[in-house]
């Protein structure tokens, strides 16, 4: 089924030196770009990590040291990449978990503040675990009819962006009501619109704020612990610590009362996009107070 887009939206894969939010680098960016007219273009980076990719990496992926040693960072490739990246949204398989958090860390470590709040994330996986429950190679195999091994190398990043985008779009034409009516389903809850937007958010399975879910999204209390309602009657939400000492207690409570914890942070081993979410919500209550 061909995506309904309100702007662009780009299917991305990375490959990694490994599963580190903090220390680990990209090796291999792919990405297919799709734009509402139709249009697709595609882009795929072998990437310098600037450090030595484990064997095991090299074993999965078949990307060695040589094969990046005379390629660019990921700091020389990053306006590039944010100039086409600007006012997308992005869809990937299990990337709302790490490809997209990961590649946050890598536009803050090149000094570009890309700010993903602003973007809607489909994360194919958790779409498929909800309905089905498997992995990208049965989610090919389920949802389009032919064996992964068949078509694509597998730990390959532009093999499994591809797979990725055609097991999206299998996706929507699988879980429309007259689909799960003919496959003698009751389509309840297992109907899929064709909108970024919802497919978002049904690709939402946490509440956090920063990616390493450090902060997550929870109900506002008052001072008698009684949930606080917007003019709807529907619960405002705030940020809450949700790790260390101050777990459970909002974060701008904490700045309030224990501002050092603020710096502690900035200077601990979190993740950039962590130090950065925390210091958006300190500028924000800061502007509040009229400092």
């Amino acid at each position: 089924m061909k995506l309904q887009l309100k702007r662009p939206l780009v299917v991305f894969d990375l490959e990694t030196t490994g599963l580190d939010l903090v220390n680990d680098r990209i090796i291999q960016i792919s990405y297919i770009k799709v734009f509402p007219d139709g249009k697709e273009e595609r882009g795929n980076y072998l990437i310098n990590p600037e450090c030595h990719i484990p064997a095991l990496i090299t074993q999965l992926t078949g990307i060695s040291d040589a094969d990046v040693k005379d390629k660019p960072t990921f700091k020389q490739l990053s306006k590039e990449l944010e100039q086409k990246f600007k006012g997308c949204d992005f869809a990937g398989f299990n990337s709302n978990h790490f490809d997209v958090p990961l590649l946050a860390e890598e536009f803050l470590k090149a000094g570009i503040d890309f700010d993903f709040s602003k973007c809607n994330m489909v994360d194919v996986q958790t779409i498929f675990h909800k309905l089905e429950r498997r992995n990208l190679a049965a989610a090919y195999k389920f949802y389009c009819g032919r064996r992964m091994e068949d078509d694509f190398v597998a730990h390959r990043a532009d093999e499994d962006t591809e797979a990725t985008y055609r097991v999206l779009q299998a996706e929507l034409d699988h879980y429309t009501e007259e689909k799960q009516k003919e496959l003698g389903e009751n389509p309840e809850g297992r109907v899929l619109q064709n909108d970024i937007g919802f497919l978002a958010d049904f690709s939402r399975v946490n509440q956090n704020v920063d990616f390493a879910g450090r902060i997550v999204w929870a109900e506002a209390k008052d001072a008698q612990g009684n949930t606080i309602t917007d003019e709807e009657g529907k619960p405002v939400l705030t940020e809450y610590f949700n790790f260390g000492k101050h777990k459970g207690k909002t974060v701008a409570d904490v700045l309030r009362f224990d501002p050092g914890y603020y710096s502690w942070i900035l200077s601990g081993d979190f993740t950039l996009n962590t130090k950065q979410v925390l210091t958006r919500i300190r500028l924000r209550e800061a502007q509040k107070l009229g400092r």
